[in-house]
């Protein structure tokens, strides 16, 4: 069942290094599982500084939700309305860096409510089987239906 990096930017507006995620491993109508060494990048864009804080473990998990949005819309023979991430709720983070990790991320979300473009996801990121950040995202849809 992977998923690919191309067929990953076939499901999201981001392309290049700003996508994060580097496959998906599995992923069900209520949740996805994703892979990515792209946090251990010199060119993530993420990066300050030379260094990718804890804090970027949420765009990971935002995009992670909108490849589960994109699949599920392609499940149906459909595609994905365009969203944005509206909120970012009980946001926690458990290590300073995401760089520092030597082992690939995973990263997951499960979709606690909503349909399409207008959902709750909670979203999770580890590696090595250590928690690294987690927190809730919104996914709004975009007001004209078109990605900016």
């Amino acid at each position: 069942m992977l998923i690919d990096k191309v067929r990953i930017q076939e499901l999201i507006p981001h392309t290049g290094a700003m996508c994060l995620l580097d496959a998906v491993i599995d992923w069900d109508d209520d949740s996805i599982q994703c892979v990515t060494d792209t946090h251990r990048d010199s060119a993530n864009p993420l990066r300050r500084r030379g260094r990718l804080s804890a804090v970027a473990a949420f765009e990971y998990g935002a995009q992670a939700a909108a490849v589960h949005g994109g699949l599920r819309a392609n499940a149906a023979g459909e595609i994905a309305s365009p969203g944005y991430l509206a909120a970012l709720r009980d946001a926690r983070w458990f290590v300073a860096e995401l760089d520092e990790n030597a082992a690939p991320l995973e990263v997951t979300a499960r979709r606690l409510l909503g349909e399409a473009a207008h959902c709750i996801y909670v979203i999770q990121i580890s590696s090595a089987g250590r928690l690294l950040a987690k927190a809730r995202v919104t996914i709004v849809p975009q007001p004209n239906g078109k990605y900016p």
